[in-house]
């Protein structure tokens, strides 16, 4: 959802991806150049919403567009968008107007039936929208529901296979198989050399096309190869209207990558849409799906009224990362049902559902949404969220951690929650593990149980064909240092020393309490302490913890109020003197400068091809080929192979390489086979990093 436009009135209302596409497609070329220009005045024009629900934009001195959406409050119609100047239907001022609105969902949720003893609907809404935006009802009322990670909503993409993590490399040559998982060497201080390199290898499809780098690069960018000729349909395999609908949604995702976020304005965004709507038809809900969510990063990306500075740039990767996985690999004919996806739906467990809280976590989302997140999970291990989410930002972040949650007729705080459990019958849950409060939802509080088995949940498998893995990681750590705001802690491993690792904020806004939480355990060398949090995306080595309790059977740890349950929430609950043993609050003496050095963790080389990658696509296939034109190509490949990354050194050449490399056909034209080589090894080295960062992850975090 589109955050509400600061001083300009409502909101506009979303747009299906056909129409906007539509839209922009009739525009004449002279109006597509002038089109971003347009998009982006709109964003300071005021928006008037009349009391029958349609929205008036001036746009000149004798141009108004009406936007008329329908009973969902979604435009899905040509006829419902209308401009009072002379080329109309086919005019700038319209094609901005719905280039400017939010993409809307195309795949509503069908939820489950209502049970024979179910309460009749206190508010009908008779379009699909009205079931998919369910949730929770706070008592501060409902509002937008970013994601913990501080990401706009994106829609939701139908349940599929991860991308294939990485295995472990046996040798120079060796690939792993993609539904392989790797283990690595022990991540210490010692050294980069004790980072080991884990391979990845994407699903085996069928190829044939431009030849693609040789030698040990070509281990993973040889299954991501341009396709050729489409085998003849078979039982199982993608039919040819799919893999021709896949191959359009490649081309287009190719273009955006190679003109990058900054330059990926209305017109490609448009061409993107126009595939996603192909695809729908022909049934591929997953690559629509991750379609749309590359053109709302892309827009949150470029807001040019600055709501979304906070986005990430790994966001974006991962949505792309995944648009051309699952199309290069559906135009590949690849047989995998997954790739198709379905229509998600919520779903009603079968009897009573058993929850246990596990922390709070607040969120301050783009366009100054603020709430909090209430973790929750099963005795199966699977996780569960209760979210109140509205506009109001750190501030309404912070009031939110004791804020009330109905769930249909029952009441309680998130705060009990967390600390407590809750037996659910007739429960509704969403693709994403959100508790929904639908119809025949009835809830009881109940004890919790101890923190210690909520943390050995994140490292046990999720239930079955759930599709979600655990969203926190949890282990034992000992203070080391502090280092500015953050902290640096070895990880404890038994008897043999655990690699040094950060602790970093999960906010850093002074309104929340995880800056002050974390300076104050920094300040107690030695302490041994259970945290849980999220590893940041970008630094493997990196924790941002959202809660922390005592470790069990340790002499040195946390003494927490009995009615804290053995956690404190880093953001909202406050560490004082009382909750540290008996001296533990006296500031140490300053470190030698030598045992600092030795305490910093060693960061992985592996951040040199995550830049690489992330400049691919915020700046463009030229920024990407800067690392071919200079002398640091050859140091970042140095640096990579000392590490023990010697594929990744490889592919990091190699996607430097092919950016640098632009042959052009007779007539000076860009060769189209070349745009789709540098996609192919684009993706290849996007698919190693996520492979071999998950496999980094794993044998630090654990152990």
């Amino acid at each position: 959802m589109t955050p509400p436009r600061e001083d300009t009135g409502a909101p506009l209302p979303p747009v299906a991806p056909a129409v906007s596409a539509a839209a922009v497609e009739s525009l004449t070329t002279r109006l597509r150049g002038r089109l971003d220009q347009a998009v982006a005045s709109l964003a300071t024009t005021p928006v008037d919403l009349a009391e029958d629900g349609t929205y008036a934009i001036r746009c000149g001195a004798d141009a108004w567009v009406t936007l008329a959406p329908g009973p969902s409050g979604t435009i899905t119609s040509p006829d419902q968008a209308r401009c009072t100047c002379l080329l109309s239907p086919r005019c700038l001022h319209r094609a901005a107007a719905l280039a400017a609105s939010p993409v809307a969902d195309t795949i509503p949720s069908r939820e489950p039936g209502p049970s024979p003893d179910s309460d009749p609907p206190a508010d009908p809404d008779p379009s699909p929208e009205g079931s998919q935006s369910a949730g929770p009802v706070p008592s501060a009322g409902p509002g937008p529901d970013p994601s913990p990670e501080e990401a706009p909503s994106a829609a939701v993409v139908p349940s599929a296979k991860p991308v294939p993590s990485a295995g472990h490399a046996p040798s120079a040559e060796g690939a792993a198989s993609a539904e392989g998982a790797a283990s690595t060497g022990p991540v210490s201080s010692a050294g980069p050399a004790l980072l080991t390199e884990a391979a990845p290898s994407v699903a085996a499809a069928p190829s044939a096309g431009p030849a693609l780098p040789t030698g040990p690069a070509a281990r993973a960018v040889r299954t991501v190869s341009t396709v050729g000729p489409v085998p003849p349909a078979v039982p199982g395999r993608p039919s040819a209207a799919q893999v021709r609908a896949a191959g359009g949604l490649w081309t287009a995702a190719s273009a955006v990558l190679a003109a990058g976020a900054v330059a990926a304005g209305a017109v490609p965004q448009a061409e993107l849409l126009r595939a996603a709507h192909t695809a729908r038809l022909a049934g591929l809900h997953r690559a629509e799906g991750a379609a749309l969510a590359v053109v709302r990063h892309l827009r949150a990306t470029r807001d040019p009224q600055g709501a979304h500075r906070a986005h990430r740039a790994d966001e974006l990767v991962a949505a792309l990362r995944e648009l051309l996985l699952v199309t290069h690999r559906l135009k590949a004919a690849d047989p995998d049902p997954e790739l198709v996806g379905g229509v998600p739906h919520n779903h009603r467990p079968d009897g009573a559902l058993r929850l246990y809280g596990v922390c709070r976590e607040p969120v301050v989302g783009p366009g100054g949404a603020g709430g909090v997140v209430t973790h929750l999970v099963d005795d199966t291990g699977r996780w569960y969220t209760l979210r109140d989410v509205g506009p109001g930002g750190p501030a309404r972040a912070r009031r939110a951690g004791t804020a009330h949650v109905a769930v249909r007729s029952f009441l309680s705080d998130h705060e009990r929650l967390s600390r407590g459990g809750l037996v659910v019958t007739g429960a509704v849950v969403a693709p994403d593990g959100r508790l929904l409060a639908e119809r025949g939802v009835r809830a009881t509080f109940a004890a919790g149980r101890p923190w210690a088995d909520a943390v050995a949940a994140t490292a046990a498998p999720d239930r079955p064909g759930s599709g979600h893995a655990p969203p926190l990681t949890g282990c034992d750590v000992r203070i080391v240092a502090a280092e500015g705001e953050e902290v640096l802690v070895r990880v404890l491993t038994g008897d043999a020393p655990g690699p040094t690792v950060r602790l970093a904020p999960a906010h850093r806004h002074p309104a929340l309490a995880h800056t002050a939480n974390l300076r104050r355990l920094g300040a107690c060398p030695g302490l041994e302490v259970r945290v849980l949090g999220r590893v940041d995306p970008g630094r493997v080595t990196t924790l941002r913890p959202l809660a922390v309790g005592p470790v069990p059977g340790a002499a040195t740890t946390l003494r927490l109020p009995q009615e804290w349950r053995d956690r404190a929430d880093l953001g909202y609950d406050t560490l004082a003197d009382a909750h540290f043993p008996a001296g533990a609050h006296c500031p140490p003496p300053p470190r030698p400068r030598t045992a600092a050095a030795d305490a910093r963790p060693v960061d992985s080389p592996l951040r040199r091809i995550r830049d690489l990658v992330e400049l691919a696509v915020t700046g463009g296939r030229r920024a990407a080929a800067e690392p071919a034109r200079d002398g640091d190509r050859a140091g970042h490949v140095a640096a990579l192979r000392r590490g023990g990354f010697a594929t990744g050194a490889d592919l990091f050449a190699a996607l430097g390489a092919v950016a640098a490399r632009r042959p052009r056909d007779a007539f000076g034209r860009p060769a189209r086979d070349d745009q789709d080589q540098y996609a192919a090894q684009w993706l290849a080295t996007a698919v190693y990093l996520t492979g071999t960062e998950a496999a980094l992850a794993r044998g630090l975090w654990h152990r």
